[in-house]
């Protein structure tokens, strides 16, 4: 895979979960472009490619893409309808920005997201506890989208959150089911997501995950 693959692996994964046409049921409410607000700070907040664990080949995502991975990221794509409607994610206030490592042993990804939020974490906790089973639509498209909250890790930080998430599309199969496994962390205003993705029934790798987990979070505390 070529750096530029990686780039957009995570922004184009949930088109490949959505792939074929399916007949879908109504949902509730559209879920707009993830918009990115400007911020020069929050960039330079985000591990530098030599940061992340040494399979991964990492880059920087540009703005209008790090949009799109982060709603990838929820399982849903920018324009897709969400069914519960209340279910859709909450704007940030700045971001995202976003970088992203690719294994390509594995197929796997490791995604650091940085946004800036006038919300607590515990806002995310209260709204994934009423909706672990989420319907997301598009293009005539459906599928599916669970996520379970993990106990969470112990961190340097203000708050922390973990979950493990799949997507998978009304038409099946195991090359077309996404597995995530998400750490969340909040110091200030500033909320760190580090994701593992793979497809499919694959371990994650959590040693990658814990270790940039924590250099997302301290670089966020140097400032």
């Amino acid at each position: 895979m070529t750096v530029r693959a990686a780039g957009v692996v995570a922004a184009g994964s949930l088109l490949a979960a959505c792939g074929a046409t399916v007949s879908g049921h109504p949902v509730a409410s559209r879920n707009p472009v993830t918009a990115v607000q400007t911020d020069g700070g929050l960039a330079k907040l985000l591990p530098d490619a030599s940061q992340f664990p040494s399979s991964y080949t990492a880059i920087a995502l540009p703005p209008d893409s790090a949009g799109e991975a982060a709603a990838d990221l929820e399982g849903m794509l920018p324009g897709a309808t969400v069914d519960p409607a209340a279910c859709a994610p909450a704007a940030p206030t700045a971001g995202p920005v976003v970088s992203v490592g690719t294994d390509d042993n594995t197929r796997s990804t490791l995604t650091v997201e940085l946004i800036r939020t006038d919300k607590k974490l515990s806002s995310v906790r209260d709204q994934l506890q009423q909706c672990g089973t989420v319907r997301i639509g598009h293009a005539g498209t459906t599928a599916t989208v669970t996520t379970k909250m993990d106990p969470a890790p112990p961190a340097n930080a203000d708050d922390t959150l973990a979950l493990n998430r799949t997507v998978e599309s009304a038409r099946g199969g195991a090359g077309l089911t996404r597995s995530m496994q998400t750490l969340l962390g909040q110091i200030g205003d500033v909320r760190v997501s580090v994701t593992y993705m793979t497809f499919g029934d694959g371990k994650p790798d959590t040693g990658a995950l814990d270790a940039l987990f924590t250099t997302a979070l301290r670089k966020v505390r140097k400032g």
